[in-house]
């Protein structure tokens, strides 16, 4: 079977315990830290500007999309950005992030974005099958 039909939706509190382990095998840039998991967890969820959606299938959370939207000079009005894609390895390449990208879009235009944005070393192919353009080089400063 090449595509699941996943369920996409917010996040509610009691999908923390499906998601952090997620987040694990997201992060290659820092350790995640389940208290300071906790704390993001819950102003995410209490955040306008942002959306957590989750995939789940047979009730078990398989990925997720971290966003937010702000206002931008630039492109005069919102444009919203992916902080975070990620779908659990054994259910890659069977159309959930697709599913999430688009759910992802769909709340951007509902807050009247003028774009979506992210950055991403390893998954340029999959988003680039979504249409997406590289547009930019991406710099970060740890602090």
């Amino acid at each position: 079977m090449k595509n699941v039909k996943p369920v996409i939706r917010k996040a509610v509190l009691s999908d923390r315990a499906g998601l952090f382990p997620l987040l694990k095998d997201f992060s290659t840039s820092f350790s995640p830290e389940e208290t300071a998991f906790d704390i993001a967890f819950e102003n995410v969820l209490a955040d306008d500007s942002a959306i957590l959606l989750v995939a789940l299938l047979e009730n078990c959370l398989i990925g997720y999309c971290l966003g937010f939207d702000h206002y931008a000079f630039y492109a005069n009005g919102r444009v919203s950005w992916v902080e975070e894609l990620m779908v659990h390895e054994a259910f890659r390449k069977k159309a959930i992030g697709r599913a999430l990208m688009t759910q992802f879009e769909v709340w951007a235009r509902s807050r009247k974005s003028r774009l979506v944005g992210l950055a991403t070393r390893r998954a340029a192919p999959f988003y680039q099958a979504l249409d997406y353009k590289n547009s930019a080089v991406f710099f970060r400063k740890l602090l």
